[in-house]
């Protein structure tokens, strides 16, 4: 008998427990080609901007060993396109759209989540707190558990969707500003973002990434991430989102024994534009071969006493 593969984060409930992450399948169409976006659990959806973004100059991705560095710089059509344009492609799939949102400062994202709240088909918003915030030199909300609060807090009075708030691991405490986040009102967060690297070209003498510093992600962060769910999920009680270099359905399965209650396939989109689809059905497998009825039972078992 096939496990049952419905997963729960609080007010958000997903078919399966395999989103693909932010920034990593944009706005779905350009993959719809290679696999069915309905075997997902859900789509987050490029980051969006109140305006259009062009993003960084070139170059602004490049190859590290086992993963990349990427400093896209939050290029996108911005909401008025994102809501017109993308979001009605995505309607057709059976599958939990989640739109992430980005901002300068905090009337950014109420104006964001505002103008998303009463759109059609949209299931859940993720808020990227790894932007900085002009209003006070460009500091990130997501390093600050006084700025994520207050931005957390403004974003949930600005709309009643599920809110995912997505940590960054730059930090000397995760569990900290998780607690941030849920005191400010998140029902979920997604863990983790992108580490803050660097590569130099050795020919040129010069950083390879225009923008100098980039964020890493791939395989290489698999580890870091794996271990700041495990911390999360000891110490809070949160719905946890588990991503950081998931290629496999055993990566993403180190996630959801580490209390992770869903995971995000986010760099190995690019190698491989079916991996969401075929992490799905390699945790079906495994259950059925290790006889689990209810993907519950593996949410948090690296956890529990043996």
């Amino acid at each position: 008998m096939a496990a049952d593969m419905t997963t729960r984060l609080g007010p958000l409930t997903l078919k399966n427990p395999v989103l693909v992450a932010s920034g990593t399948f944009g706005f779905g169409e350009e993959y719809s080609e290679f696999l069915d976006l309905s075997s997902l659990g859900g789509i987050m959806v490029k980051g969006t901007t109140l305006e259009p973004r062009q993003g960084n100059a070139p170059p602004r991705v490049t190859e590290t060993p086992a993963g990349m560095l990427n400093a896209i710089g939050l290029q996108n059509p911005g909401i008025d396109a994102v809501i017109d344009e993308k979001l009605p492609f995505l309607a057709q799939f059976d599958t939990a759209v989640i739109v992430n949102i980005s901002g300068e400062k905090i009337e950014d994202y109420e104006q964001l989540a505002g103008r998303l709240d009463s759109v059609a088909g949209v299931h859940a918003l993720e808020i990227n707190i790894s932007c900085p915030n002009v209003k006070i030199g460009g500091m990130q909300f997501g390093v600050d558990p006084v700025l994520t609060r207050e931005l957390v807090g403004a974003v949930r009075r600005a709309t009643s969707l599920p809110l995912i708030t997505k940590l960054s691991p730059n930090v000397t405490d995760i569990v900290g500003m998780a607690k941030a986040a849920v005191e400010g009102g998140t029902d979920i967060v997604s863990l983790i973002n992108t580490l803050l690297g660097m590569s130099i070209d050795v020919d040129r003498r010069r950083p390879t990434l225009s923008n100098t510093t980039g964020g890493l992600s791939g395989p290489a962060i698999r580890p870091v991430a794996v271990r700041m769910v495990w911390q999360v999920a000891r110490e809070l009680d949160v719905p946890i989102i588990g991503m950081g270099g998931i290629m496999t359905a055993r990566d993403a399965l180190e996630f959801i024994l580490a209390g992770a209650s869903a995971v995000a396939v986010g760099t190995a989109n690019f190698v491989e534009p079916r991996a969401g689809a075929q992490v799905v059905e390699g945790i079906r497998e495994y259950c059925t071969r290790a006889g689990i009825a209810d993907l519950a039972q593996l949410i948090g078992a690296a956890n529990r006493p043996s």
